[in-house]
Formats: C-alpha cells, sequence, structure tokens
C-alpha cells in the first residue's frame, strides 16, 4: 500500500476542479470526463472493453490523462499499478473520499 500525504485544501480544490476542455478524457463510447469526481462515477458504469480500450498493457490513459490533466500524481501513480476495472474504480473513489475530506 502506498502512503501519502495529506491533500491541503488548496490542493484539493485544484484538484477536483474541471479541465480545461480541450483536456477533458473521452470514454471510448462512454461519457466525456471533465474532473475526477465525474472519473470516479464513470469508473463504477465502464464496460469491461471500455477499461480494457483504455488500460491495458501497452499504455494507462486513465493514469495519463489524471498525471496530465488533472495534475494528480499520486492518483496517476495508483492507478498505473491498476490491472482490473474493480481496483480502478476503488482506487478513485478512495482518491476522491480523500479530495473531500481535504475540503473539509
Amino acid at each position: 500500500m502506498i502512503i501519502l500525504a495529506k491533500p491541503t485544501a488548496e490542493e484539493a480544490k485544484r484538484l477536483l476542479a474541471n479541465t480545461a476542455p480541450e483536456k477533458a478524457f473521452w470514454v471510448n463510447n462512454g461519457p466525456v470526463l471533465k474532473n475526477t469526481i465525474e472519473l470516479a462515477g464513470a469508473a463504477k458504469k465502464l464496460t469491461p472493453e471500455q477499461f480494457t480500450h483504455h488500460a491495458n498493457s501497452q499504455k494507462n490513459d486513465f493514469a495519463t490523462w489524471v498525471q496530465e490533466a488533472i495534475g494528480d500524481s499520486d492518483l496517476a501513480q495508483r492507478l498505473r499499478k491498476m490491472k482490473t476495472k474493480e481496483g480502478f474504480a476503488s482506487v478513485v473513489a478512495g482518491r476522491l473520499r480523500e479530495l473531500q475530506k481535504a475540503l473539509k
């Protein structure tokens, strides 16, 4: 398990904000995502085909997007290790809880 520093309220606000429109994530045959909250919602609903289209042995589009568009290196690092849709959804949900807790 990776132990990371707790995000500050300022970091959490930045990491939960919408990306610029041109940096949105287009899920294959699915929704267009603009932030971590939408990623968490979509993660639960992804079909196995959608997940493997974006995350497989050659690439992890989700981790790349989270790193480059959202700027959440911690979440991107965790996502790179996920090999299953269920693990992916769990990691995103956990990070979302961390960020939302930091805002309180």
